[in-house]
């Protein structure tokens, strides 16, 4: 199956918690950095999901915050260091991508947000996801 989704990083499942509906998945990806993904139960099941399977990690890449130094205070869980690798600008938007420990990540964020951060190729920023953003498939 083909995606339109470019932000797929590989890990394995390290935590299943369920709750009433929904569960938390806790994946150590490939690069070592830990994600929590909230999916539902009914997904956990479909995709027999339990600690140690393999799955990639999926997120659009308007789902994708960017942060120019480490966030405290903030609900946010998932919280990816990197290291800008390119930055594409359109006339409202920007694709900026991102080098992580064993991938990469794709942005999409305005024109202004890269200039108010000082966004270029080299700079280090902090990928932030909501865990209720993330989608998982079982590989």
């Amino acid at each position: 199956m083909s995606l339109s989704i470019r932000n797929q990083l590989p890990g394995t499942v390290t935590a299943v918690t369920s709750g009433g509906v929904m569960a938390t998945v806790k994946v150590r990806l490939d690069g070592g950095q830990d994600i929590t993904a909230a999916i539902t139960l009914e997904a956990v099941g479909e995709l027999g999901l339990a600690e140690g399977s393999a799955v990639r990690i999926l997120v659009k890449s308007t789902e994708i915050s960017l942060a120019t130094a480490a966030v405290e205070g903030l609900s946010i869980r998932n919280r990816l260091p990197g290291t800008v690798d390119h930055v594409a600008t359109g006339g409202a938007m920007a694709s900026v991508k991102v080098t992580v420990p064993g991938g990469e990540l794709t942005a999409a964020i305005t024109k202004d947000a890269v200039t108010d951060l000082g966004l270029s190729a080299g700079s280090s920023v902090v990928a932030l996801i909501k865990s209720t953003e993330i989608s998982l498939a079982a590989v």
